[in-house]
C-alpha cells in the first residue's frame, strides 16, 4: 500500500517537474521474474525506472541507509534491501536471485554507479539473471533531470539469454554484461 501510494504521488511529480516519455512498457512481461537493467545517471534513476510500470520494482541500496530503523523499514516498504559497498554481498546476491526466482520484478544498475556514457560495468546483473532465469529487459535513460524537461525511458525487447545459459565462468558473464550493456547504448528514441 505505501509502494502504490508513493507510486501515484511520484508520478503526479514527475508528471509536473519531469514529463516522462516512455517507449517500449510492452516489452515488460505481466508475470515471472523480470530484471530491469539500466545506465545509471542520477539519484533518481530508481523511480525513473520503475514509476510507470504496474508491477513493484525491488532495488537494492546501500546497507547504511537501513541503519537508521525508521528509514529501513520504510525502504523496506518500497522494495528495497541492503547491499554492503565495496566488494561482493554475498546475502544480496542471493536475495536478489531469490526475489527473481520468487516471480517479482528487480530493477539493477550494471555499471554500479552513475556514470559516464561508456564505463566498465560489473558482472553482479549477468550472474544474477543466468542463476535466476529473469527476463532481461535493458532500460535506456536519456536527459538531465532538469527542472520541467523531459526525461525519456527506453524499455529494450528481452536480450537473448540461450547462448550463455551453459556455462556460468567468468568469461561467460563477460560477454553477457557487454551484451547487456550493448543493449542499453544502442537504443534510441523512436523516430
Amino acid at each position: 500500500m505505501i509502494y502504490r501510494f508513493c507510486r501515484m504521488a511520484l508520478r503526479i511529480f514527475f508528471g509536473i517537474f519531469f514529463p516522462l516519455k516512455v517507449y517500449g512498457l510492452e516489452h515488460i512481461p505481466d508475470k515471472g521474474p523480470v530484471l530491469l537493467c539500466s545506465n545509471h545517471i542520477s539519484n533518481f534513476d530508481p523511480v525513473t525506472v520503475g514509476i510507470k510500470l504496474d508491477r513493484k520494482v525491488h532495488y537494492m541500496a546501500k546497507a547504511e541507509l537501513f541503519s537508521f530503523k525508521p528509514l529501513g523499514l520504510f525502504l523496506t516498504s518500497l522494495g528495497a534491501y541492503p547491499v554492503k559497498r565495496g566488494g561482493v554481498s554475498k546475502d544480496a546476491i542471493r536475495n536478489s536471485i531469490q526475489l527473481l526466482k520468487d516471480g517479482h520484478v528487480m530493477g539493477i544498475f550494471p555499471e554500479g554507479t552513475r556514470s559516464s556514457k561508456d564505463s566498465a560495468a560489473k558482472k553482479g546483473a549477468a550472474m544474477i539473471a543466468l542463476r535466476s532465469g529473469a527476463t532481461v529487459i535493458p532500460v535506456t535513460l536519456i536527459g538531465e533531470y532538469k527542472w520541467f524537461r523531459p526525461m525519456t525511458v527506453l524499455y529494450g525487447k528481452p536480450v537473448e539469454l540461450s547462448e550463455f545459459m551453459e556455462d556460468n565462468s567468468t568469461d561467460t558473464l563477460e560477454r553477457l554484461t557487454d551484451k547487456i550493456m550493448g543493449e542499453i547504448r544502442q537504443q534510441r528514441i523512436p523516430a
